[in-house]
């Protein structure tokens, strides 16, 4: 039987965003869903390798499966942890932006969506962030707005600021230390994730594999669950 798995959730959720995940993947595989920090009941934390940090201390050893933000979370944990991370999940993933002006602007760019969050507060700024391109194959029933809504200005911001992909460090160079097996996803609608994803697997070597999912955009678990489901127990089978 695979280890249990960690689940790690996108910016704005919690960890009550897998429920539906979590009832499909059924009672014989055992998981447990974090708040990432800044995010339903975790605190702040001043950098994403001390995010990743605290995540580990919480999930323990496993399989640790990440969505977007939780995606480049998991990603920093088995870098850091790989004792504990025993394979390793990522949809929606980046490894970093490599260019360092392009880095400083996203940074930039997230210290202004901090600030919007501030001025206009969450249940405002959850409306634009689900209005975006990212997510307009996300169905009104599974965007999950009102459990989004749980979260506070203040953290929203702190994560941005301190776990926004402007923070992030370049670990391009750095995937092929990656030596659990790995599973790097994204739906095929999310064509600059999935372009991402398919260099990335092919970065980490031989232990990637590469699970483009049909008619998803960024947030395939959601948009097609049963779909996502069965491709990670698939491949957790075949790796156990």
């Amino acid at each position: 039987m695979p280890s249990r798995l960690v689940l790690v959730h996108g910016f704005t959720q919690t960890a009550r965003s897998w429920d539906d995940v979590r009832a499909l993947l059924g009672n014989g595989l055992e998981s447990i869903a974090l708040d990432a920090p800044g995010h339903g009941s975790a605190p702040l934390t001043a950098t994403l390798w001390a995010a990743a940090e605290q995540l580990v201390a919480s999930g323990g050893a496993g399989t640790y499966v990440g969505y977007s933000m939780g995606a480049r979370l998991v990603l920093h944990a088995a870098l850091a942890f790989p004792e504990s991370v025993e394979r390793l999940v990522l949809l929606g993933a980046t490894p970093g932006i490599r260019d360092g002006r392009e880095r400083a602007s996203r940074r930039a760019g997230d210290d202004e969506l901090a600030e919007s969050i501030l001025r206009d507060g969450v249940p405002a700024f959850v409306d634009r962030w689900l209005a975006g391109p990212l997510f307009a194959g996300l169905p009104p029933q599974a965007s999950q707005r009102e459990e989004r809504l749980r979260n506070t200005p203040d953290g929203l911001t702190g994560s941005l600021r301190t776990c926004g992909t402007g923070t992030q460090d370049d670990l391009w160079p750095r995937l092929n230390e990656l030596r659990m097996p790995v599973l790097v996803m994204a739906g095929a609608l999310d064509t600059k994730f999935a372009t991402i994803a398919e260099e990335m697997a092919g970065r980490i070597g031989a232990n990637a594999t590469l699970g483009l999912i049909p008619a998803a955009g960024h947030a395939a678990h959601l948009e097609q669950p049963h779909d996502f489901v069965r491709r990670l127990l698939d491949w957790l089978h075949a790796n156990d």
